[in-house]
């Protein structure tokens, strides 16, 4: 059975976030090194869409979390915990935070997007335009670059996709190229 398919059935064919049936897509919890049906949900299109666009989210449509935040799915727990810090300032969401009880590791996966971390303090890595990267998104490299403990150049112009970020340093993200995981510079890449 797929994923899909899985999903479905571990949800009985609703939005693992709100519960509504119609449109319903897998979606992947970043940072994606999970993957998988361990680190993935199934969710609605309106769901997905304020997880993914921030500035359209709709405080009231979250009040759903109330019952989602208690899943024994962590990628579940993970995107409801992400969600109830970015509307913290509503005031109701920091009664489920306060509820909510996440062991460590699903803790540390939750915070590994910045989510809970004050806006002033949260690291922002950019590429050589400016432009915010994300976990998830897509560079190319915009010169070689020698691959450090190894005899591997990485070419100018290759496609580096779904980078993570390090949540230390802004000038560092990770990605794959070829079949080997590299750090790489910001100042080196530019988001496709």
């Amino acid at each position: 059975m797929n994923i899909v398919g899985q999903l479905k059935e571990r949800s009985g064919s609703r939005c693992e976030l709100c519960s509504a049936t119609d449109g319903l897509i897998v979606y992947e919890v970043p940072p994606v090194s999970v993957g998988g049906l361990d680190g993935s949900l199934l969710g609605c299109e309106t769901c997905i869409g304020q997880i993914e666009n921030p500035d359209t989210t709709d405080p009231n449509h979250w009040r759903c979390l109330n019952d989602s935040i208690w899943s024994e799915h962590a990628a579940v727990k993970v995107v409801a915990w992400r969600i109830l810090h970015r509307l913290k300032s509503e005031g109701w969401p920091q009664d489920l935070l306060d509820m909510m009880y996440l062991e460590d590791t699903i803790l540390d996966w939750a915070q590994a997007t910045g989510e809970g971390e004050d806006a002033s303090a949260k690291i922002i890595h950019r590429d050589v335009n400016g432009v915010v990267l994300e976990n998830g998104d897509s560079v190319v490299l915009i010169k070689d670059l020698k691959v450090k403990g190894s005899s591997m150049v990485a070419k100018q112009g290759t496609p580096v996709r779904r980078i993570s970020l390090d949540r230390e340093n802004a000038e560092y993200i990770e990605g794959k190229v070829g079949a080997q995981q590299i750090v790489i510079i910001t100042k080196y890449v530019k988001k496709i």
